[in-house]
């Protein structure tokens, strides 16, 4: 929470407790001329937000009270004193949980040499759109693209945390008004629109989110590693994502029929893995119902399909560094991917199956299909959340066979799946996000050192960087590494 949000919020509650004996020692309206200004203050310095609601209607209530009611001590046990105790309680317990549950939260701040930069790029494929019923539908997306910039101006504007399609599709989710979302107009990102591209050419790399997901929900993953000198393309896979915005106005929210749709009967799928994971099987009795199952889950399909995405993409590199804002500033040797939860399934996917792509990274997600049978042939990272020991660990055996070259395997313990996201920092309660216990800028701090360290190393070619000396940096780091023949 902000300052005077907890100024406004400790006042009111020992306001509700003591006033009366208070106000028996100082004038009454020295104590609402006190309550005044602090609340003229917040709203003036910090803003209205809606959250804040129920601490305004006790400021009022407490007001009319200390105006209009006897300081003399009234205090006497009675049934109706210990009720209205419990109702000042809860009345508290609100007042303070809706701005702590969804706070003015802070971003990391990016530690790279440059500050970044945003643009958006609207894409209109060939391809048929597969999501929608119209026939004549092609696939269009709406890309984010962060990049190094030089120093910028002092009045040069942020960048706004979450346009509004995404924040509308946020809330959708979870059966709330799109204007619940209107605080985070508050909330200071790192980022800065449609400045110029800093001097010189940097890497590319191409981000693939998790689904259903907001596809730029990751300011402080995304920030981070464009501040290190990295072009990042921020995917977002139109109709499964929370929300696109496209020029001309119209929005595409995540499709819900088609998930449901896609989704059914793919019980019969994940239940012989379960089984598997709940019997006594060992892992190579497991193995074979481990490979018949990934390829057959419907989230195969979805990474299969976001792969052709990235392609896309990659077609159109050429043409983007001849011309546009991104002219001349990219690397086409220097590609790379990641991705979370799907998207770096979906990543893991574009690295095994494109020239192009020289080095990818997988941060907690599951790489369905055909990896089980064959060997990445270049730099891959797999990063994975702290999961308890019954989860079913399916990329033990989707990535039993590693790679000819570098292979990290990298674990932050404490952490939840969410910890790679913005979540966190958004609903800082893990028991609602199902993030870990860990500290969340330093599970950040973690993630971009492991991700902007990999990619130094293998894609600006870096042999200074020692990937492996963070895991004595970092307690809660586990990381093996493995060399495959083609590792110097």
């Amino acid at each position: 929470m902000r300052f005077f949000e907890i100024i406004l919020l400790l006042i009111l509650s020992l306001l509700s407790i003591f006033w009366k004996p208070l106000a028996r020692r100082i004038q009454s309206q020295w104590i609402l001329y006190a309550l005044g200004v602090i609340l003229i203050l917040q709203l003036l310095l910090e803003g209205y937000r809606w959250q804040l609601l129920p601490a305004y209607f006790l400021s009022l209530v407490l007001a009319l009270r200390i105006q209009f009611t006897a300081a003399a001590p009234t205090f006497r046990w009675s049934v109706l004193y210990v009720l209205r105790g419990i109702g000042l309680l809860v009345v508290l317990v609100v007042v303070w949980a809706l701005p702590a549950v969804l706070p003015v939260f802070d971003l990391p701040e990016p530690g790279g040499a440059y500050e970044v930069g945003t643009d958006t790029v609207y894409v209109i494929t060939k391809r048929d759109e597969a999501i929608t019923d119209d026939p004549k539908d092609t696939r269009r997306m709406v890309l984010k693209i962060w990049y190094p910039a030089d120093s910028i101006a002092a009045d040069i504007k942020r960048d706004t945390y979450l346009d509004p399609v995404s924040r509308a599709g946020f809330a959708t989710k979870y059966g709330l008004p799109a204007s619940t979302l209107n605080y985070l107009d508050y909330v200071k990102t790192y980022a800065y629109p449609k400045v110029a591209v800093a001097q010189g050419s940097f890497p590319v790399l191409l981000f693939s989110h998790g689904y259903g997901s907001k596809a730029t929900g990751y300011y402080a993953l995304l920030s981070e590693v464009a501040s290190q000198g990295y072009i990042v393309i921020n995917m977002n896979h139109t109709y499964e994502s929370l929300g696109s915005a496209f020029p001309d106005g119209e929005a595409a929210y995540f499709n819900y029929a088609y998930q449901q749709q896609i989704a059914a009967d793919q019980m019969q799928t994940i239940t012989p893995i379960q089984e598997a994971f709940e019997g006594k099987l060992d892992f190579e009795q497991r193995h074979p119902i481990v490979r018949d199952a990934v390829q057959e889950y419907f989230e195969n399909d979805i990474q299969n399909r976001w792969v052709v995405d990235m392609q896309s993409i990659l077609d159109l590199l050429p043409e983007w560094n001849t011309e546009g804002f991104l002219k001349g500033s990219m690397r086409l040797d220097q590609l790379g991917v990641f991705g979370h939860s799907v998207g770096g399934g979906a990543a893991g996917k574009l690295a095994l199956t494109d020239d192009r792509i020289k080095a990818g990274a997988n941060l907690d997600g599951i790489q369905w299909g055909t990896k089980i049978d064959t060997v990445f042939q270049k730099p891959f990272l797999y990063l994975s959340a702290d999961w308890p020991a019954e989860h079913e660990d399916l990329n033990s055996h989707i990535y039993n066979k590693k790679s000819t070259d570098y292979y990290y395997e990298p674990k932050i313990l404490t952490t939840g799946h969410p910890n790679f996201m913005d979540i966190p920092f958004m609903i800082p309660v893990a028991s609602l996000t199902g993030s870990g216990s860990i500290d969340p800028e330093l599970a950040m701090e973690i993630t971009t050192k492991l991700v902007a360290g990999f990619f130094d190393k293998h894609l600006k070619n870096e042999e200074s960087v020692n990937i492996e000396a963070l895991k004595t940096k970092y307690e809660l780091l586990e990381l093996e590494v493995f060399k495959g023949d083609r590792a110097e």
